[in-house]
């Protein structure tokens, strides 16, 4: 069955190892192929943009989707899910399915599962800033 896909003026997309971009006006398109990658530009990380420990895991896991030898990535994902464990450990549920998609060769899951980890991250970043102002609110008035 061929994966419709709808692209936005100018949007990017990214087939096999090839980025497609679209002109000015919107385009339909329909890809069929066995296992072939495809990433929307809104899906894809760069170096540049991967800038926490859970979007760089995204990245790591983004680049062994789109490669031919995907365990090329693998001593990189695991450093970095050594480091993310260490720093958050409530993130284990999220990479214990992230890993089982990733051995199981579902890559293109295990994507989706790493969204998942950076949505958490940002709750757990968001909840950290709270309570560092509360606590110093709470230190002025006690001053």
């Amino acid at each position: 069955m061929a994966l419709k896909v709808e692209l936005k003026p100018n949007e990017r997309i990214i087939v096999g190892n090839c980025v497609i971009t679209n002109t000015d006006q919107r385009a339909r398109l329909l890809i069929d192929g066995d296992r072939i990658p495809i990433l929307r530009e809104k899906d894809i990380l760069t170096p540049e943009t991967a800038d926490t420990p859970a979007k760089l895991i995204y990245l790591a896991v983004q680049l062994m989707y789109l490669s031919p030898d995907p365990m090329a990535h693998h001593p990189t994902y695991f450093s970095l899910v050594r480091d993310i464990l260490v720093a958050m450990p409530s993130a284990w549920p999220f990479i214990e399915g992230i890993n089982n998609l990733i051995l199981n060769g579902d890559l293109y899951h295990a994507l989706k599962e790493s969204k998942k980890l950076i949505s958490h991250e940002e709750k757990v970043i968001e909840n950290a800033r709270r309570l560092q102002a509360s606590a110093q609110a709470d230190a002025r008035k006690s001053a």
